[in-house]
């Protein structure tokens, strides 16, 4: 199965740029996360909106923790934390929408499984800027998630081109990534790279 890339917005991108960047590498990403924690529901969906218009999918869309703006804009599903709504609870009142649930150990990643989720991101793998203060959970401990969950496992936290392969081969279904796309010199370079990795990995694990 062809492997994932999800891209995750930073919050620090003003809405114009992030929009250009969107319009550019879209081709190239399987989901834009829009993780946006500063701004306000209506502001969420203004951005959405924003990014629909100018060619993003709605089908490549999920909205963080914000299920009542996924719902409105109709885009593809919404990521939830630890601090968001429960996944069970979600599902039973919206049965058709995809759900990510972010987990940070085995026990997370079976509850979310039991709970309905569709997939599930864990991280974070490698040392990263946003997590300056936290140890990295690193690709063992990615392993077993993969390992004791039947769901796909999206991998997040300081993976770079270089590092792709090593965390595919854990059998993780894809990776995310924040800034190493968004502020890269290049965003459709980078994200092209990105892409390149994992389809070298797929095209050789056919």
């Amino acid at each position: 199965m062809e492997k994932q890339l999800h891209v995750i917005t930073t919050g620090r991108q003003s809405v114009d740029e992030l929009v250009t960047i969107a319009e550019s590498i879209h081709p190239y990403m399987t989901m834009l996360h829009v993780r946006e924690k500063t701004k306000s529901a209506k502001e969420v969906s203004h951005l959405i909106e924003r990014l629909q218009k100018a060619g993003v999918p709605s089908t490549k869309i999920i909205v963080n923790d914000r299920v009542d703006v996924a719902l409105c804009t109709g885009v593809k599903g919404v990521q939830l934390a630890h601090h968001s709504l429960d996944v069970s609870q979600v599902r039973r009142a919206l049965p058709e929408m995809v759900m990510g649930c972010s987990v940070h150990s085995v026990s997370e990643a079976q509850d979310a499984e039991q709970s309905g989720a569709d997939f599930i991101m864990y991280g974070h793998i490698f040392k990263t800027a946003s997590k300056r203060n936290a140890e990295p959970r690193g690709l063992d401990q990615l392993q077993r998630v993969v390992d004791q969950t039947t769901l796909p496992v999206i991998a997040i936290g300081g993976i770079t081109s270089e590092n792709v392969r090593n965390v595919i081969k854990t059998g993780a279904s894809g990776i995310a990534v924040m800034s190493g796309i968004l502020e890269a010199k290049s965003p459709l370079q980078a994200v092209k790279l990105y892409k390149q990795q994992l389809e070298v990995w797929d095209a050789h694990n056919v």
